[in-house]
């Protein structure tokens, strides 16, 4: 026979002053607001978020996540707080995410207290990127010179399609770093490896649909889409439905891109 366990004691915190639940509050936001910047689904953010501030002495945390922007509301005692803050650039970095669930987790195992989060989420906040941009754009080159050979492509259309897919990349960094409008930078970049692939893969390639085909995938939106689907089968439809359609306008760009070099080189469509 197994004994029936009684229930864990509800565990009754302190209530935090005004001042103290401030600061709790900031540094949850700041934790949701860089999840968001960098690819997290709405979900995991709800839960880091509640975590990182009932761990920190809130009585509750109430997260809204929407497309661009994240609202939080905390309380503890009589005292409530309610911020909302703007997420403007949205990109993909899985270390960001990582680290800031790391944070929750301490937190939630009472290893740090704020003062260390707020040491911490500066150390992130000031992350360089992971990678050195010239071995993403020869990575980039290499990974879309792979798939033209699972497409079917010859060596000389994976070499092209190497070539092509690096300075698209490389074009692709540099209208980043002047913060262009992202569906701009997505229709030059598809058009500028297209443009390459089209000129280039007829003269040496035997399979040159094959190179114009691989040499775009570097813009696949796949964060995206799969944020989008995690976002709508949980329950967050507004959110789910925007990064989908995000994901649409930019396929629609690579389309664009492509539609383009087609037009200036005369080649068959794929």
């Amino acid at each position: 026979m197994f004994e029936a366990k009684a229930p864990p004691e509800p565990v009754h915190k302190s209530p935090l002053d005004r001042e103290v639940l401030r600061d709790v509050i900031d540094l949850s936001l700041w934790a949701g607001q860089l999840l968001l910047q960098h690819g997290a689904e709405s979900s995991r953010i709800e839960e880091t978020v509640h975590r990182l501030g009932t761990g920190l002495g809130a009585d509750w945390m109430d997260i809204l996540v929407s497309p661009n922007a994240i609202a939080v509301t905390t309380n503890s005692g009589p005292e409530f707080r309610t911020k909302i803050r703007r997420v403007v650039n949205i990109g993909v970095s899985l270390r960001v995410l990582d680290e800031i669930n790391t944070i929750s987790r301490q937190v939630e195992a009472n290893e740090i207290d704020r003062f260390q989060v707020r040491e911490a989420m500066q150390r992130i906040d000031r992350l360089p990127p992971e990678y050195n941009r010239w071995l993403v754009v020869g990575m980039v080159g290499l990974a879309c010179a792979a798939f033209c050979r699972l497409f079917g492509g010859d060596w000389p259309a994976v070499a092209v399609t190497a070539v092509a897919s690096a300075a698209a990349m490389w074009i692709r960094q540099e209208l980043a770093r002047r913060y262009f409008n992202m569906l701009i930078i997505v229709v030059v970049t598809a058009f500028v490896s297209a443009l390459i692939a089209g000129v280039v893969a007829p003269r040496v390639s035997a399979e040159p649909q094959a190179a114009l085909a691989a040499s775009v995938l570097l813009m696949v939106p796949g964060v995206h889409l799969i944020n989008a689907a995690e976002d709508m089968i949980k329950g967050h439809l507004v959110t789910g439905l925007i990064r989908g359609l995000t994901g649409m306008l930019v396929t629609l760009g690579i389309a664009l891109g492509l539609a383009l070099a087609l037009r200036l080189t005369g080649m068959a469509g794929l």
